[in-house]
């Protein structure tokens, strides 16, 4: 039986088809234009060991051609239009989608369906993506700030596939077969875990007519999700080397799920320590000493836990100086409330830049989608308001009290190789 629920307020409708499969789209009559995408609840922390990487090795295949297109007419499917294709991948989740002109909808849907349903991955393709992966690999490996970033988040979660490098290693995307693919996707891109997210200026029920039509299909399985229980978390202290000018660091710990209790606690936490020129990280350590020209703090939640750090590029002479006077940040946080000023400054810098990026309807079919993705329902912007006006100075020191006692920080330092 197919299930549909609409928010009037905020324009937004779902759909559950009886195969399991989502569609949410958001009406948005001022513009000419739609953002589409196909999301499947899938990524890196759903693969084996030994099959590292081919979430995202699939991705890009996806784009090698179909029964019904070859790689040349998918790219052009929409760049004929004026539109475009692309994809991402992430540790949980991996989305294709298209932007285009509204009169082109069922295109955009016809030609993402056709790719998560029909692509034949040829072995002269395969070969050949496999040394763009590779390539890949080594422009990140090649960039100081991904592989601090990659080795930290190793660090917190070892042994775990949320440690991991969404593109996997060397050797496990050379071992790929175009059998491995057509068996990741038999066992992860079932329609109970696909979801359908279109924003702009769209009517749904033309949008469940076309997805119905290119998309739904029987589910010969139901996707299963095994339990990962993660390690304990351990405090380490890590340094590395590489042939780069500069030292980077990272400063940081577990962190918050998606659906903790007090996510926007740390939100403005984040935001008071580095949401900006005018935050605290950046006056006191670039402005007032200039000891870097990059710092700031980062914050990834997750189904079932989180990653907060300070990462900051500076000089090797000044890294003792730096941890010094980011701790002290911790501990001004942890001793001093905030005062009522700074935290409206904050409170508005977070919800400006919130509402400023909903002006963008790629943003608000990927908000869209991650609101179903983490909460099973659109979570409406008036919501996200509300929650954040409610933080006081009183609750966010006793949050920060706990969240920033330096004994649980652990830390990373990539510094250059000696001469």
């Amino acid at each position: 039986m197919t299930q549909t629920i609409t928010d009037t307020k905020q324009s937004v409708q779902k759909t559950i088809l009886p195969n399991g499969l989502k569609i949410v789209t958001e009406h948005i009559d001022s513009i000419k234009s739609i953002s589409a995408g196909i999301w499947v609840k899938t990524g890196s922390r759903n693969e084996p060991d030994a099959k590292a990487g081919i979430t995202h090795f699939l991705e890009h295949m996806l784009f090698k051609g179909t029964e019904n297109r070859s790689a040349f007419e998918i790219a052009q499917s929409m760049e004929s239009v004026g539109g475009y294709l692309n994809a991402f991948t992430s540790t949980e989740y991996t989305c294709y989608y298209a932007r285009c002109l509204d009169s082109k909808l069922e295109d955009a849907i016809d030609v993402l369906s056709d790719m998560v349903r029909h692509s034949t991955f040829p072995e002269e393709e395969m070969q050949k993506e496999k040394n763009v992966v590779l390539e890949e690999m080594k422009m990140y490996k090649d960039s100081p700030d991904d592989v601090i970033l990659e080795e930290f988040s190793n660090q917190i979660f070892p042994d775990h596939p949320i440690g991991r490098p969404v593109l996997g290693f060397e050797d496990t995307v050379v071992s790929f077969t175009s059998e491995s693919l057509f068996d990741y996707i038999e066992e992860r891109y079932q329609p109970d875990n696909l979801l359908v997210a279109v924003a702009g200026n769209v009517d749904h029920q033309e949008v469940v007519h076309a997805v119905t039509r290119l998309l739904d299909h029987e589910m010969s399985k139901p996707t299963v999700n095994e339990e990962q229980p993660l390690p304990p978390y351990e405090v380490t202290q890590k340094e590395i080397t590489k042939p780069i000018e500069q030292a980077h660091m990272i400063l940081g710990r577990r962190a918050l799920n998606y659906d903790h209790p007090d996510k926007y606690l740390l939100l403005l936490a984040n935001t008071l320590l580095g949401g900006g020129m005018s935050s605290r990280l950046h006056q006191n350590i670039r402005e007032k000493y200039g000891y870097c020209y990059s710092i700031g703090p980062f914050n990834q939640s997750y189904l079932d836990s989180g990653l907060f750090g300070v990462y900051i590029g500076t000089d090797k002479d000044y890294v003792p100086h730096v941890r010094e006077l980011i701790n002290k940040e911790f501990e001004r946080m942890q001793n001093e409330k905030v005062g009522d000023k700074e935290l409206q400054e904050a409170k508005a810098h977070l919800k400006g830049k919130l509402l400023l990026s909903q002006e963008n309807t790629s943003n608000r079919m990927t908000r869209m989608a991650k609101s179903e993705i983490y909460f099973n329902r659109y979570v409406t912007l008036d919501e996200l308001v509300e929650n954040i006006d409610e933080v006081n100075s009183g609750d966010l020191q006793n949050f920060s009290k706990d969240f920033f006692d330096p004994s649980m920080y652990s830390e990373i330092l990539l510094v250059p190789e000696k001469k």
